[in-house]
């Protein structure tokens, strides 16, 4: 195994610093064991909440806290994702084993916790040079990645104790209005496809096919892999917007994320993930894979793949108000309007084509 295929922290993006001294005698009191001094680095990933690597010999911990400027309390809610975290690791290994959580903003600045540290490979946009993504692989771990999404969505709520999370009921109607509004609250730019869009999601909402745990933000990078054996996944991260609802709803989401070869160029612009290499899966064969994988029929994700689309418009253009309002100086987000712009457009061409192809 190449050790630079692993996931590595890097240099603290400015304006994003944390207090060495205060997180020093924070360890103190509550990790005796760590003795010598810690050293703190980021990893590089990641628009909304950040995330840190602290560092004590040869101790590694990860620390997670809300971005700066953020005023959005809900998604940034480090109690609420300490608490999946912490009932969930009892009945879905796939996780990092959350550590310890902290409400005093005097300590950094915010709420945080900590959790291990799931050493492993993560496939971003650009893959670590040198590693071998063969179509075998790809076609293994794209098969992987929606199976697991149906494990999570199989998972029995009464056991993880998760119920509360959410409200299912009226779920669907809940996040076209709440999505809207959203948007509405951090417009910089007119984008008329977005206003179109969400008036087409509205009037075009469908029954809802059930209750689950979902994930709300599953896609490849927020998966650790195993290094000797890619298709495996060893942990599942970023766990901030989980809630109790619409598991096609989640499925939609995931599959916004999911770009193919053939999209077209604004798509492909946007591409988080290595989703375009050969053996990946195309979106429409994830959805039908999900649905054999349940053993149901498959059904008609237009809906579920606009709101996907509609609502990473939003995601997007929320942390594009933060940069333009001064908020946070990472010039990663000064384009990303054009983004929200390009996303409004390829929802609109699906609901013009009514295909998610």
């Amino acid at each position: 195994m190449n050790s630079s295929w692993l996931d590595q922290p890097k240099s603290v993006r400015a304006g994003e610093e944390l207090s060495i001294e205060l997180l020093q005698n924070y360890f103190k009191t509550h990790f005796p064991e760590i003795r010598g001094p810690i050293e703190i680095t980021q990893f590089p990933g990641g628009h909304s909440n950040l995330t840190y690597c602290v560092k004590s010999g040869t101790q590694e911990y990860v620390l997670r806290r809300p971005p700066f400027g953020a005023k959005i309390k809900s998604a940034h809610d480090m109690g609420r994702e300490f608490k999946i975290l912490s009932r969930l690791i009892k009945v879905y290994e796939k996780l990092p084993h959350p550590l310890i959580y902290c409400e005093d903003e005097s300590v950094i600045g915010a709420p945080f916790y900590l959790m291990e540290r799931v050493q492993g490979v993560i496939l971003r946009r650009e893959p670590p040079a040198g590693l071998a993504l063969t179509r075998n692989t790809m076609e293994r771990l794209s098969e992987s990645f929606i199976d697991n999404l149906v494990e999570i969505h199989s998972l029995d709520l009464e056991r993880t104790g998760l119920n509360e999370l959410g409200h299912p009921q009226g779920y669907i109607e809940r996040q076209i209005t709440g999505w809207t509004e959203r948007y509405q609250k951090a417009r910089t730019d007119e984008i008329p496809e977005l206003v179109q869009v969400a008036a087409w999601l509205q009037e075009n909402q469908p029954i809802e096919s059930g209750v689950a745990l979902i994930h709300n933000d599953y896609k490849y990078d927020n998966l650790v892999l195993n290094p000797e054996k890619l298709a495996e996944i060893r942990a599942v991260l970023d766990w901030e917007m989980a809630t109790v609802g619409d598991p096609l709803m989640d499925l939609g989401c995931t599959l916004s994320y999911w770009v193919d070869p053939s999209d077209p160029a604004e798509l492909q612009a946007l591409r988080f993930c290595p989703t375009t290499l050969p053996g990946n899966s195309t979106r429409a064969q994830l959805a039908e894979r999900y649905f054999q994988q349940l053993g149901k029929p498959v059904v008609d994700m237009l809906f579920y793949y606009v709101y996907g689309l509609f609502k990473l418009a939003v995601i997007i253009q929320q942390i594009y108000a933060r940069y333009a309002r001064g908020f946070t100086r990472d010039e990663r987000f000064a384009h990303l309007n054009l983004g929200v712009r390009a996303l409004g457009a390829v929802a609109e061409q699906a609901i013009g084509k009514r295909s998610i192809s």
